[in-house]
Order: structure tokens, then C-alpha cells, then sequence
């Protein structure tokens, strides 16, 4: 069997991505294609501490917490992505090893070996979308929404060392969206490139 499709949705806190990946399984629903809608961190046992962590406001040393983002996405592939690829399902994730690589890179470790050992281990996303804008506009998202903070994460000074990384990822099936446009402009966007990938 062919080996399944991994779109991975990716940006800064408040940038909408969970929206546009909402909005982008419905679209693929209503052309026959049911998806694997999945997230990280998970809601396994390392998914738990990370977000537990990030709401407690006190983070713990930046190694502890690149191995605990390993071990969530470890339990991930294992459990729900390489399954769903080898059953040739259609899988959509809201955030991946690209959102560790800038993350846990802001936190001061190196980016470029978290990346490389990344790619060695974990599978690569056949689609990234990027939805880029200022950390301001997505801090000033997140605080309008409400719901749980996460101060360990969710402070500009840390968001904007997470954007430039982003900004300087070359990595392939990369595509970056202009994030600060409407959210029915912005799943034009998404459409159009899952449809090049999947095909009308």
C-alpha cells in the first residue's frame, strides 16, 4: 500500500494554525478524504508534564524539556502517525518537531542539532505550513482568547527568538502563510496547497 500523507501545521502561538487546520480537514471531508487529525504535545504522559509545565510557569532545565518533547513525539509516531502513513491515511498534525526545533532553540539549544537528530529519528512531513506573523499579534491572539496561559512559552521577548528561527528554517515541503490576512483568505491558501500536494 502507499504510504500515507503527513501535513504538519506550524507558527507561533496565536497564529491560528489550529483554526486553519480545522477549517482544512473539513475541506478534505467534503471531497471524500477523512483525516488523522492529531496534535503535540499529545495528551499522553510527557504531552501532560510539557503542558502542565508551560501552565505552571516555572520551567525546568531546557534539556529536561527538549527530552520530554522527544519522548511525547516518540509515543506519537508509534501510536498514531506511522500507523495511520501505513494504512495511506491522510494525517494532519498541529505542530511537529519543526515547533521544538524553534521552541526549544529560543530556550538557548542548539537548533541545528535539535533539527538533525529530528529528521534521523522522526518522519518527515511531506507538507509544512508555516503560518507566519509579529510575535505581538500573536501574543495580543492568545491573551484575547483566554483560556489556560502558558507563561513559560507565552511571553514576547521568547516568541520573538521562536519567529526568527522559524524564519530561517529551509526544510522541504515547506510553505509559509502570510498569517495576519482573514482566516477565509488564509484557508485559500491551505486549500490550494493541499491540493497540490493531494491532487484535485
Amino acid at each position: 500500500m502507499k504510504r500515507g500523507t503527513l501535513i504538519v501545521f506550524e507558527g507561533l502561538d496565536g497564529c491560528g494554525k489550529s483554526t486553519q487546520l480545522r477549517r482544512a480537514a473539513d475541506w478534505l471531508r467534503g471531497r471524500g478524504i477523512e483525516p488523522v487529525v492529531t496534535r503535540e504535545p499529545t495528551d499522553g504522559r510527557f504531552g501532560r508534564q510539557i503542558r502542565s509545565m508551560a501552565q505552571s510557569g516555572e520551567a525546568v532545565a531546557p534539556e529536561v524539556e527538549l527530552e520530554w518533547f522527544f519522548e511525547d513525539r516518540r509515543e506519537h509516531m508509534r501510536a498514531v502517525v506511522r500507523p495511520a502513513l501505513a494504512r495511506g491515511e491522510v494525517v494532519l498534525s498541529d505542530r511537529s518537531y519543526l515547533s521544538t526545533v524553534a521552541y526549544q532553540g529560543a530556550r538557548g539549544l542548539d537548533a541545528a542539532r535539535i533539527l538533525a537528530a529530528s529528521e534521523a529519528e522522526f518522519e518527515h512531513p511531506d507538507l509544512v505550513l508555516l503560518f507566519e506573523l509579529p510575535a505581538s499579534v500573536g501574543l495580543a491572539r492568545v491573551h484575547a482568547r483566554g483560556g489556560p496561559a502558558e507563561p513559560v512559552f507565552e511571553n514576547q521577548p521568547f516568541l520573538e527568538r521562536v519567529a526568527e528561527i522559524f524564519a530561517s528554517l529551509d526544510v522541504a515541503g515547506l510553505v509559509r502563510i502570510d498569517a495576519t490576512r482573514g482566516e477565509d483568505e488564509i484557508a485559500l491558501d491551505v486549500q490550494s496547497s493541499l491540493a497540490s500536494l493531494l491532487g484535485p
